[in-house]
Parts: structure tokens; sequence; C-alpha cells
């Protein structure tokens, strides 16, 4: 595996899985992404300001929150994250967010659109019409 990393995120590219993600914050405070060959390319780029706002065009694939602003939550976008990002040092904290909430949110919130065809194929198989 090949990384990059700045400061709060760090990007991944594995060779044997022809796959890019990445990481914002860490351990209990993170998301995962799924990137782009772009924006890793890019993501080093000393002329680039914001980094963690290229990281974030990608597929969010996994939310942990535990901060002072109310309780701590998971919010699991791909059940495959752990497969997708086996670097990462993401942890599961306080109560995990349902697929039926997740899959509400997927389809509300314009930030996570990038999500919306995997969640609905994978509604469908569960559902047995996929």
């Amino acid at each position: 595996m090949e990384f990059k990393e700045g400061r709060g995120w760090k990007c991944c590219y594995d060779p044997e899985t022809g796959i890019y993600t990445a990481q914002l914050g860490g351990g209990v405070n993170c998301s995962l992404y799924e990137i782009t060959q772009e924006i890793y390319d890019r993501v080093d780029d000393p002329d680039l300001d914001w980094p963690s706002r290229l990281i974030a065009e990608g597929r969010r694939l996994f939310m942990s929150v535990n901060d002072r602003c109310g309780p701590p939550y998971t919010i699991v976008f791909d059940s495959e994250y752990k497969r997708l990002c086996p670097w990462s040092d993401a942890v599961e904290t306080g109560k995990r967010w349902s697929d039926e909430m997740t899959d509400a949110v997927v389809e509300v919130l314009e930030s996570e659109k990038n999500n919306r065809e995997q969640r609905r194929s994978r509604r469908l198989k569960k559902d047995g019409r996929g």
C-alpha cells in the first residue's frame, strides 16, 4: 500500500485492489472515504489550501463522531469499509445509526449523493429484488 499524509488526513492507494481511500481525523472522530485517483494525485499539492475539502468530494464510507455537541454516534455508509480501508484506525463510537436512518440521510442530503447508488442497490438485494 502507498500512503500520503498531511495534517488531519491520510490517503492510501492499494495496488492489489486498485482502490484509493482516505481518512479525515482519526480514532473516534473520523470519516473514511473512497476517493478517485485524481483526488489522490492532487491531495499533497503544495498549492492546495484545504486537502480535506478535496478528500470530502469522495464517497463517504464511514463516520464516527465523539465530540462535545451531543452523544457519540457512528454512521456506516458502506458495510465494506473495513475491507476497503484495512489500514485505518477508525473506531465505532456510541450508538450506530440504523440502515433505515442512514438510507434516509443519503437520500436527503446532497453531501451524501455519492452513496445513493450503492445504498439503493444494497436495499434491492436485501429486499430480494436485485
